[in-house]
C-alpha cells in the first residue's frame, strides 16, 4: 500500500510540470498531445519497477490526470 502512495504522488509530481507546459501550447496540437501523453511509459516503467499490481492502474491515472489539471491551473494563475 506504501508503495501506491509513492506511486500516486510521483504520477502527480511528474505531471504538474508537463500540465504547465501543456497549458501553453494550442490545444489538440502535436505539443499538446506530448505533454498528455509523455509521462505515461515512465509511469509505466515506475509502476513496474516497484511491483505494484496493475489493480492500482486507476489510481495512478487519477495521480496524472490530477497533476495536469493543477499544472495547468498553475500556469494560470502565474499570469495573474
Amino acid at each position: 500500500m506504501l508503495y501506491i502512495a509513492i506511486l500516486f504522488v510521483l504520477c502527480f509530481l511528474i505531471n504538474v510540470p508537463m500540465g504547465i507546459w501543456r497549458a501553453r501550447q494550442k490545444r489538440f496540437s502535436a505539443k499538446w498531445f506530448i505533454a498528455i501523453h509523455a509521462p505515461v511509459p515512465l509511469v509505466i516503467l515506475l509502476r513496474l519497477l516497484m511491483g505494484v499490481s496493475y489493480y492500482s492502474i486507476p489510481l495512478l491515472i487519477l495521480g496524472s490526470v490530477s497533476g495536469q489539471m493543477v499544472g495547468g491551473t498553475e500556469r494560470f494563475n502565474r499570469l495573474k
